[in-house]
């Protein structure tokens, strides 16, 4: 009778011991999901800005029209590529291609910058000083938000990975998260340094 209680009891301990791996890589999965959506909430404010944008310049740089439609395809490639990654964010491909599309959208984005320094009256229109500012606290903002997602991320994964979790996150099919990193032009090329 002692043995069966001690039988019993190994097998409750195993079964706690289960749940409670099983209640920890949920919670660090939701962790990532949040860290997502909060990505989620600065990409979208940043495409919302950017229409705006467009239409600020518009006027002022007719001669353009090459460069403002590069800016609204980079827009709406990056607006598709955020809703196929918000449907799984731990969809390794969806993050590679969000993370394309936004260094796109970055490259063209610093063209338009660019070429509006040509503009002086463009320069000292109030509408483009206001929309460069928001874009550019926007852009902070993405930042903080992908290192947090990041971090969730290497959180999950090394949760879901270090045994004797991974026995618990194979069995429930847990699968590992993917990071979010934005090519940038910027990022590739070496800066020149002259003296």
């Amino acid at each position: 009778m002692i043995s069966f209680l001690i039988f019993l009891g190994i097998i409750a301990a195993i079964f706690m011991w289960g749940v409670s791996i099983y209640n920890r890589l949920v919670n660090e999965r939701n962790r990532v999901r949040n860290a997502f959506a909060q990505i989620d909430v600065q990409l979208t404010r940043r495409y919302d800005l950017i229409p705006n944008l467009i239409e600020a310049v518009k006027g002022y740089m007719k001669h353009e029209r090459e460069t403002l439609e590069a800016v609204i395809q980079a827009r709406n490639t990056a607006v598709s590529s955020l809703d196929a990654a918000k449907a799984d964010p731990a969809n390794a491909e969806a993050m590679k291609k969000l993370g394309a599309s936004e260094g796109a959208l970055g490259g063209v984005l610093s063209r338009l910058f660019a070429l509006s320094e040509a503009y002086p009256d463009l320069k000292a229109n109030q509408n483009m000083i206001q929309f460069q500012e928001e874009l550019s606290s926007t852009e902070n903002k993405v930042a903080f938000s992908r290192q947090a997602f990041n971090d969730a991320v290497l959180g999950y994964n090394n949760s879901a990975e270090n045994f004797p979790n991974n026995i618990i996150a194979g069995f429930f099919s847990f699968k590992l998260a993917s990071f979010l990193e934005i090519d940038s032009e910027e990022k590739r090329d070496a800066p020149e340094v002259s003296f």
